[in-house]
Order: structure tokens, then C-alpha cells, then sequence
């Protein structure tokens, strides 16, 4: 087993490294600056690029059987109406060149992170942090990672989008709760970025939820 691990310095990209390389998983990560990895590892190859670098990522997919993405738009700080660090395309137009090389390298899986509170599921989520999508710098991730879905759910690959409820540093370990049919099960409003990692990766290793987006909560 061996996978492109795009996002690998974010915060829940550091726990699917992690928990990767504990499973016996081979790891390629294509980063802006490898001095933010701190894992030295057997398994671990470290690339360093900008991930809409087509050459990079061509490179960094050489070998691989499925492409982890955990990227996200990020922002200066946690505050919603902080400054944008990144492209407000950056998922989609790094996704767009992912589609395309895994075609000419013959990768079919994908699994992407998104965001409960995309497409049809944005009616579900608190009205509160709605507003907050609609009216502050939060909304450009949410924005793109639908535009993410949409290049996905057009493309030849077995994709899965994993759409986490709001997401904690605490110890992860608990139940999850899946919903795929709209709001049913109703899930809960958080879950643990180690527990995210672990779901993510039995996905990969069980070739789950082919072709669907699946919400996951603490149960």
C-alpha cells in the first residue's frame, strides 16, 4: 500500500501521517515546506512543491494507489474574518490536475476531506455557523470544497468525500456515527481529528463508500 498524502501539515493531515505510517502504509507528502514535517520515517518519502505544481504532483503520485487529500483553505488565524492564506481555489484547482494525472497513471482511488455543510447539507447545519459560511472567510473553503465535489463526482475515479462535523483536538477513540442519507441518522456536532484520521484510513484500506459522500460524528 502507498499514498499521496496532499494537506499532510494541516492539522488533521498530521494525524492521517501519523496514523499511516503506525499501519504499515507507504507515504509520499508533496508539501510548500518540508521543514513542517517533524516524522522521520522509513516509509515516508517528503516532496516539496506547491501542490498545483503539475510536475511535482505527477512525481509525487509515481508508484501510488490512492491519493489522500486533507488540504483546506486556510486562514491567518482561526478568527472567521481573517485574511485568506491561501487561493480561494486552491482544493479544486489542485484536484482538477490530480484528476487528470491519476487518469495517465491509471490511480482510480481518491478520498478527499470536505465539510458537512456543503450542497445538500447545508440546510442541516446550525444556523449560526450558516451565517458564518454566508458572511465570513469560512464560506471560501465551503465554497470549494463543493466545487471539489462537483469535479469528482464528474470523473472516472472511485472518489469518496469524507465530510467531518466540527472538528476538535481531544483524544480520539470514540464511536463514529455515518450518515449518507440526508441528515439520517441526525449527527452529532463534533468529532476528534485522530478519529477523522483513523475513518479516512480504514476507508482506504476497506475500498469503503466508493463513489459517495459520507458524513461522520461522534456517535
Amino acid at each position: 500500500m502507498k499514498i499521496l498524502l496532499l494537506g499532510a501539515t494541516g492539522r488533521t493531515g498530521k494525524e492521517i501521517l501519523q496514523q499511516a505510517l503506525q499501519a504499515g502504509i507507504n507515504v509520499n507528502v508533496l508539501v510548500r515546506d518540508t521543514g513542517k514535517i517533524q516524522i522521520a520515517h522509513q516509509a515516508l518519502r517528503i516532496m516539496e512543491s506547491k501542490t498545483l505544481d503539475q510536475t511535482a504532483l505527477r512525481q509525487a503520485m509515481q508508484g501510488c494507489d490512492a491519493i489522500i487529500s486533507a488540504l483546506n483553505i486556510s486562514r491567518t488565524s482561526d478568527f472567521p474574518w481573517s485574511r485568506l492564506r491561501t487561493s480561494k481555489t486552491l482544493l479544486s484547482d489542485t484536484i482538477r490536475n490530480v484528476i487528470a494525472i491519476a487518469s495517465e497513471l491509471s490511480i482510480q482511488r481518491i478520498i478527499v476531506l470536505s465539510a458537512w455543510g456543503v450542497h445538500e447539507t447545508k440546510n442541516d447545519i446550525p444556523f449560526w455557523f450558516r451565517w458564518l459560511i454566508n458572511n465570513s472567510n469560512i464560506g471560501a473553503g465551503y465554497r470549494d470544497h463543493e466545487r471539489q465535489e462537483a469535479l469528482l463526482n464528474t470523473s472516472p475515479l472511485e472518489w469518496t468525500s469524507i465530510r467531518p462535523v466540527g472538528l476538535t483536538n481531544f483524544k480520539g477513540g470514540k464511536s463514529i456515527r455515518t450518515t449518507i442519507a440526508r441528515n439520517s441518522p441526525k449527527p452529532n456536532l463534533v468529532i476528534s481529528r485522530s478519529d477523522v484520521a483513523h475513518f479516512v484510513l480504514e476507508v482506504y484500506q476497506e475500498k469503503s463508500y466508493l463513489k459517495q459522500a459520507v458524513i461522520i460524528s461522534e456517535q
